[in-house]
């Protein structure tokens, strides 16, 4: 083979290549909502972090809201050139103009990369005033490097209501009990959420004074459900330099505000610290983002604290770890 034939073959190769990227960049799995209240609006499932699985619980999330609720809901991930599910990939999310006929938005996500022309999606959907659900590391979604929406580096602190700050319990080996701040005890969100336990620590947080603290995060002696709360244990409290004992008072866990944004608009937001896909084996945590998603569509009417939060399919997640999602998992695999 020439020089000039073997110019024409690493061209087509690379076009080919570029298209196959250009597809890959499409891939998301969309379930048509059935009959239920939630019938005819649009929930759009942001996964990508490289730790918590998110690319595991949204799919089962959007399939719970759309079978048991109605709604059509479309599940977006990071991949890589081969199609493939990488949540290590931050410059990668398919499909990201599904977000714009978004009624509303779920994120599970972790630093970030997106380019200008991913993330205007993103940006628009929140001045149009789209209500946000934010999932664990939400609090710290977007670590971009270039481009023009480099101030929605601090989206978790000044939008959600906190960025990243630490682990408040020994991460992997103790607990988060969900207790419920009982001056917010009659909120919406809260009905049927009962028995809330979270296998992913608590983390530290300090929500501004806007919002409504739904819930608190008891440090646990273990990762399972019923061990009692740590004793003693203290920690310095980042917000006020003190030391404290780590359960008195808890950490906020989950907490709503509702925020005018630059463009003029009011968004409803839903965050909790909890979101690891072991988190939701409870059946409490799942019923709270369901109620979360019914608050922040103004659809409180719907909620009744017995939502249909039953799993639908094999649903056993992954244990959370960097690099341990699995490996050759398509979009495709999920629908």
């Amino acid at each position: 083979m020439n020089r000039f034939q073997r110019t024409i073959v690493a061209g087509a190769t690379l076009a080919l290549s570029l298209t196959s990227v250009q597809a890959d960049h499409h891939l998301s799995v969309h379930y048509e909502g059935k009959s239920g209240p939630g019938k005819g609006k649009h929930i759009v499932l942001v996964s990508g972090d490289e730790e918590y699985r998110s690319e595991e619980c949204l799919p089962m999330i959007g399939r719970i809201l759309s079978e048991h609720h109605g709604f059509n809901c479309t599940v977006l991930f990071s991949v890589n050139d081969k199609g493939e599910i990488d949540p290590n990939n931050q410059k990668s999310v398919t499909n990201a103009k599904a977000m714009d006929s978004a009624d509303l938005i779920i994120i599970a996500l972790r630093f970030r990369n997106w380019p200008d022309e991913d993330m205007k999606h993103f940006v628009d959907a929140y001045h149009r005033g789209v209500p946000i659900i934010g999932l664990r590391t939400s609090t710290h979604a977007f670590q971009l490097r270039q481009g023009s929406y480099r101030d929605f580096n601090s989206f978790g602190k000044k939008v959600l209501g906190e960025g990243w700050v630490s682990h408040w319990g020994h991460h992997k080996r103790e607990g988060c009990r969900g207790v419920v701040e009982d001056d917010n005890k009659d909120h919406p969100i809260l009905k049927g959420a009962t028995d809330v336990f979270a296998d992913s620590d608590t983390y530290e947080a300090y929500p501004p004074k806007d919002a409504t603290i739904l819930m608190r995060g008891v440090v646990t002696k273990s990762l399972k459900p019923d061990s009692a709360p740590v004793e003693g244990k203290k920690k310095k409290n980042r917000a006020t330099g003190q030391v404290e004992n780590v359960n008195d008072p808890a950490m906020p866990v989950a907490w709503t505000r509702e925020l005018k944004n630059p463009k003029g608009k009011t968004n409803r937001l839903f965050c909790t610290t909890m979101g690891a896909a072991t988190d939701f084996k409870s059946e409490g945590l799942r019923r709270m983002v369901v109620n979360g998603v019914f608050w922040g569509l103004g659809m409180e009417d719907k909620i009744n604290g017995k939502a249909n939060v039953t799993l639908i399919g094999n649903y056993k997640p992954s244990f959370y770890s960097f690099n341990g999602f699995k490996k050759g998992v398509k979009p495709s695999d999920h629908k």
